[in-house]
């Protein structure tokens, strides 16, 4: 099959020819239809990763047709359409037996702990409790942009910050995680500020359900400024682009015991921000953390696209092949792009 591989971490990847997946026995292989391009894939082209083992095939946000399926699959069958998170279960540990196959503790991710969807066939484990069976009203390409942005928002939003109607949530960075959140947010009623550095970003979330905007490039203090638009601070926030910075902005705009929610990764030097820990006590603040989203949650998020609640379609942006992939890939961290990229072409 034709892949992308990188032999080092940092340099430039390459449109290669490599041997084709086969399933485990409780796996399947996808025909990818396509993938999204997640700066998740750039921490690990850029080592932040420790479960990546080199060479390396990125790409996690993905979308496709069953190929081939293990002896032991009992659920899925060739020519299904599926969708996965990016973080599967192994169905047998006690995170798993809890429900909680997001923080499994044997986890495997395509794209990281093995090569991923930047490729025309990717393996996927433990099928049975990790697919997700497609709606045929439900495009690859918008299917893919759900895989780990948009279902760890619905997750971030709806599960961990429980936002409810008349809620204010603050949404701190306005990309795919942010846009995502900001759409989610408001399918629930809550009253959404988006807060971000670029306008263009901001006139999108606002097209999205964002009441209220803060451009942070012209602030002199961002929390200041989210609480006097939230009348006394935010229910809940979250930092959708894992930075000290929005990390510190996003407790510190909450008011009395609400809740930050943290979205955007948070590695290599940004992996020990500073905390206004003395405001988490005074006022009783909760910090929690969204990490994907389980396969059987699905349904609730696909109920609510269906019926046009939530509209994940407006969020993909540029469509592009496997070979434009790679500078996509490279320029993540640019912050360049408005949406979500998507791979349709292999």
């Amino acid at each position: 099959m034709k892949a992308v591989v990188y032999e080092a971490f940092s340099a430039p990847p390459q449109i290669r020819q490599v041997p084709d997946p086969t399933p485990e026995a409780h796996g399947v292989v996808v025909k990818v239809m396509a993938t999204g391009v997640c700066r998740s894939d750039w921490h690990g082209w850029m080592g932040h990763d420790p479960d990546i083992a080199l060479p390396h095939v990125p790409g996690h946000e993905l979308a496709g047709i069953v190929e081939a399926v293990g002896k032991d699959v009992q659920k899925w069958r060739v020519g299904d359409r599926v969708t996965v998170p990016f973080v599967g279960g192994c169905g047998t540990c006690p995170e798993c037996y809890s429900g909680n196959h997001q923080v499994c503790d044997s986890q495997f991710q395509p794209g990281f702990t093995h090569w991923g969807s930047f490729a025309q066939y990717v393996a996927i484990h433990q099928a049975d409790i990790n697919l997700v069976a497609l709606p045929e009203t439900l495009d690859f390409a918008t299917a893919a942009s759900l895989g780990c942005r948009f279902v760890t928002s619905f997750r971030a939003v709806v599960d961990q910050g429980k936002a409810s109607a008349g809620q204010w949530v603050a949404v701190h960075g306005c990309g795919g995680v942010g846009l995502s959140a900001i759409m989610i947010a408001n399918a629930v009623g809550a009253n959404v500020v988006a807060i971000d550095i670029s306008q263009e970003k901001l006139r999108l979330a606002r097209e999205l359900g964002a009441i209220a905007t803060v451009n942070a490039a012209e602030v002199a203090n961002v929390p200041e400024a989210v609480i006097e638009v939230t009348r006394g601070g935010a229910h809940v926030s979250l930092d959708a682009l894992g930075h000290p910075i929005t990390c510190f902005n996003s407790i510190s705009n909450l008011r009395k015991r609400g809740k930050h929610v943290q979205v955007g990764l948070m590695l290599a030097e940004n992996s020990t921000p500073a905390i206004p820990m003395s405001k988490v006590i005074a006022h009783e603040l909760e910090i929690l953390g969204s990490h994907g989203m389980q396969a059987y949650r699905y349904g609730a998020m696909l109920d609510m696209v269906q019926t046009g609640k939530l509209t994940p379609e407006k969020l993909v942006g540029q469509r592009i092949n496997l070979e434009q992939s790679i500078e996509a890939l490279m320029a993540m961290d640019r912050f360049q792009g408005v949406g979500v990229t998507v791979v349709t072409e292999f």
